[in-house]
């Protein structure tokens, strides 16, 4: 596999504020990478920079093996879907896909045949007439896919096109999404603030924070092994401690040079055995998560999040002690 999109060392700063600092990233072929991130990371100013919309103070970006730092927008072969639609409220969906390939003034036949097919793809048949008032956020999200995928660009870029819908709608366009980038093998980067929407949508994920990306793997890589307090912080919903805290409740010494100590909360057990370590706590708090149950359990005045599946005969009342245990290959020394 060849990198197809490679970024290199580049530099964006907004007055005194730099945004991207030094950025390295490399997405192969046909791959789908995600940038995630609360806001203000520089998620969104980096896709920006790739599609040309944001120039960058530093650095270069290569598409197909050519530098594009200095092309213009328009000569990039870039398809972008933005958060909101940005469809024109005067033309209908089949205009609004039409619309570059209007522009590029092709063939009326060839127009019509390109644009049947994308409208087809996205599974608006008998929406091809409706104006984006006349449709709901979900179609309208996918007459801007088919927008961008009518070009037939070298790259997909999506900046949270997802994030203004309903939560099902959301979840069934994610996978719709991610069964046309497959289908096409298009390279694409989508950028979310959303861990799940990350997780279920990628070949690899890139946590970014304060203007770098803090590491970047495959989504199962990012969830079990995190590098950094942030990106444990941040993924998983890990219980982090110190050293101190970690010795106090585990009864377990740090590693020599170990920043803080993290636990996934769904890596307690209520079952003993051997190679456990042995926790006891209260129940001070409890939410229900759909297929799991979060319980914040107090140790000595430690908070410990324990999540159990909603199927487990076995439940927690508030106020109840508890004994739970963790296995030490699940306890993470987080170095940075």
């Amino acid at each position: 596999m060849s990198s197809y999109i490679e970024i290199r060392n580049v530099v964006k700063s907004f007055g005194n504020n730099t945004v991207l600092k030094h950025i390295n990233l490399d997405v192969n072929e046909g791959e789908m990478v995600t940038l995630l991130g609360p806001s203000g990371c520089g998620k969104s100013t980096l896709l920006r920079a790739i599609a040309g919309l944001n120039d960058v103070d530093e650095g270069s970006v290569f598409i197909d093996g050519k530098d594009v730092t200095n092309v213009d927008v328009r000569q990039r072969q870039v398809g972008m879907v933005f958060q909101s639609y940005a469809l024109f409220p005067n033309m209908t969906a089949a205009q609004n896909v039409a619309f570059g390939l209007s522009i590029k003034k092709l063939p009326k036949e060839e127009i019509r045949k390109k644009v049947a097919a994308m409208i087809s793809l996205v599974g608006l048949e008998g929406k091809e007439n409706h104006r984006p008032s006349q449709l709901s956020g979900g179609q309208q999200q996918r007459v801007a896919l088919a927008r961008a995928l009518v070009m037939e660009p070298k790259v997909l870029l999506l900046d949270e096109p997802l994030s203004a819908l309903d939560a099902q709608i959301r979840q069934n366009l994610r996978v719709q999404i991610r069964e046309i980038q497959q289908d096409m093998h298009i390279t694409a980067i989508f950028v979310t603030h959303d861990q799940e929407e990350a997780m279920a949508i990628s070949d690899r994920v890139c946590v970014m924070h304060g203007g770098i990306i803090a590491q970047e793997g495959a989504p199962e890589e990012l969830y079990k092994l995190p590098k950094t307090e942030f990106v444990a912080r941040f993924i998983g919903h890990y219980n982090v401690y110190d050293p101190a805290q970690a010795k106090t409740l585990l009864n377990l010494p740090a590693e020599s040079g170990c920043k803080v100590v993290a636990i996934r909360p769904e890596a307690f057990t209520l079952e003993g055995g051997e190679g456990k370590i042995h926790l006891n706590g209260k129940v001070v708090r409890s939410s229900m998560l759909g297929s799991v149950t979060r319980y914040q359990i107090d140790c000595d005045a430690i908070p410990v999040n324990l999540e159990l599946l909603n199927h487990d005969t076995r439940h927690l009342n508030i106020g109840e002690t508890v004994d739970f245990y963790i296995n030490n290959k699940n306890v993470l020394h987080i170095h940075e």
